[in-house]
């Protein structure tokens, strides 16, 4: 079966709803097709104490406020709750669940395929995240290492590890957040590739993207690059990070050398590991585009704002810095999905 549209949307998360937002007042035929069961994109799948690094409000996609939470900073349930009350707010019309295989070129349609059925648009907007593709490095060791090895996208509650020895490997906001909660109930050595960099106390997610707007601005208009978050430092101090620091939980050491049968290890000194936990990011899920041969020789999908260069009826939104400022939070999208949809020309 095929359906004919304007726009098809591929992933009904955050990205995909902010994008379903401004086509709906745009007045175009369009689809948003998920794979997901149930609304919310990855937040459904994170662990239940995830919190987000920015109050409520700052935390909005277009049209309408998330609601308040009582300290501030929001559980991934709440996330949950907002969004999927958004998409019935503004009427989005979402079909899951639906995974897409593949998009490909058809004269002067792109055609989405997901099983037997086809829709046929004259622009698609491509919005499926990362969370579906996590990434492990490979290190030296990894396979005669007989302990577990998980991934962020494998945990649930620090339960799980009680009692045990467990190494957890990242930087950023997940990992502090992870061996915040870990070490309440297991030894934890956490280990980064460079000194943590923890932001000031009181400085959260609002500090981060309007940094990152004024730097994004910027450059747009060819002055100097004032620099951006980094600046600052990497890791929010929401209370289970401030309370883990206050007791002395924080502390991380340099990125070992390799793993070894029962552990971790840096020259001559090891340290004994039952669990190693990656919390080392994601890469985006775009495997549904490999038919249009997007990439360059560095292996990136180069654009201009949201738009594909080898494919100008494409948009990538919502996967970082790289689609739009910003645009892997749930406040940033809705401006890169402004962009994006003023940017759909739908006269050829």
């Amino acid at each position: 079966m095929t359906t004919s549209v304007d726009v098809v949307v591929i992933g009904g998360g955050q990205a995909g709803l902010a994008a379903g937002y401004y086509l709906r007042r745009a007045g175009h035929r369009f689809v948003i097709l998920d794979d997901q069961p149930t609304a919310g994109g990855a937040w459904p799948h994170t662990w239940p104490s995830l919190r987000l690094f920015s109050p409520a409000e700052y935390a909005s996609l277009p049209g309408w406020p998330m609601p308040r939470w009582r300290d501030g900073f929001p559980p991934a349930q709440h996330v949950v709750d907002y969004l999927t009350a958004y998409e019935t707010r503004y009427d989005l019309p979402i079909e899951r669940p639906v995974r897409v295989n593949t998009v490909r070129r058809d004269g002067r349609a792109l055609v989405v395929e997901a099983g037997t059925r086809q829709w046929r648009a004259r622009r698609v907007i491509s919005a499926t995240g990362t969370w579906q593709r996590p990434f492990r490095p490979t290190y030296p060791g990894a396979r005669i290492f007989t302990g577990r090895q998980l991934h962020t996208v494998d945990y649930r509650t620090p339960a799980d590890f009680a009692g045990a020895d467990v190494v957890v490997v990242g930087g950023g906001n997940s990992a502090a957040q992870l061996v915040a909660e870990i070490s309440t109930t297991a030894s934890t050595t956490w280990v980064t590739s460079r000194p943590p960099r923890f932001l000031p106390d009181g400085v959260d997610g609002r500090a981060l993207f309007e940094l990152a707007s004024r730097r994004a601005a910027a450059l747009a208009t060819g002055q100097r690059d004032p620099g951006g978050i980094a600046a600052l430092g990497d890791i929010v101090m929401v209370p289970e990070v401030l309370a883990a620091r206050d007791r002395g939980a924080m502390t991380a050491l340099p990125m070992f050398e390799r793993l070894t049968r029962d552990g971790v290890a840096w020259g001559d000194l090891s340290r004994h590991a039952d669990i190693v936990l990656w919390a080392t990011g994601f890469r985006p899920a775009l495997g549904h585009l490999t038919p249009l041969r997007l990439r360059d020789h560095t292996g990136t999908v180069p654009v201009s704002g949201a738009r594909a260069l080898k494919e100008p009826r494409l948009h990538l939104l919502g996967y970082g810095d790289w689609t739009g400022p910003g645009s892997a939070t749930i406040l940033g999208v809705g401006r890169s999905a402004k962009s994006a949809v003023a940017e759909l020309d739908l006269d050829d």
